[in-house]
């Protein structure tokens, strides 16, 4: 692909299409590796666990726009009931169980939504993506850059 040298407010610089972007799993704020020779994505083993994140936070915003946070405490709560009952159960999972039972909105959006480190942990075992149709999740692990999907390993069932 040619890309062009273009004015940029005051300075030079390349516009890298939306697509090429989303292909290699970046967006804005994320960084390329620019070389002598070539601008290039990062190297896949520096950000695979960024990627990680990322599917997960996806998974938790499409839970978000398809559902009111009511239909999400009650159908979680349940998916965590069902999990401590089978033997199936963590830290995180009390935590979730803490926040969907007591604790506010704004709490709950915080972990479904937010992009710090505690967000990130706790979305490694999140009660709620089986609210997803399987296609829908499927669509958003392809998304996902193909070195850092995550397996496809046993799964909560909802």
């Amino acid at each position: 692909m040619r890309l062009t040298i273009r004015r940029i407010g005051n300075s030079l610089g390349v516009i890298v299409p939306r697509e090429t972007l989303r292909r290699w799993g970046l967006d804005e704020g994320d960084s390329l590796e620019l070389s002598g020779e070539a601008i290039r994505r990062p190297r896949r083993g520096t950000n695979s666990q960024l990627a990680l994140d990322r599917f997960k936070r996806a998974l938790a915003l499409e839970v978000l726009r398809r559902y009111a946070l009511e239909q999400v405490r009650e159908r979680s709560l349940a998916n965590l009931a069902r999990w401590q009952k089978a033997g199936a159960w963590n830290a995180a999972h009390a935590e979730w169980r803490q926040v969907l039972a007591e604790g506010t909105d704004a709490q709950l959006l915080a972990l479904m939504a937010g992009e710090d480190e505690h967000a990130n942990q706790l979305r490694q075992s999140m009660p709620f993506v089986g609210m997803l149709p399987p296609d829908v999740r499927e669509k958003l692990r392809e998304e996902a850059p193909a070195r850092s999907r995550p397996a496809r390993g046993r799964r909560h069932r909802e």
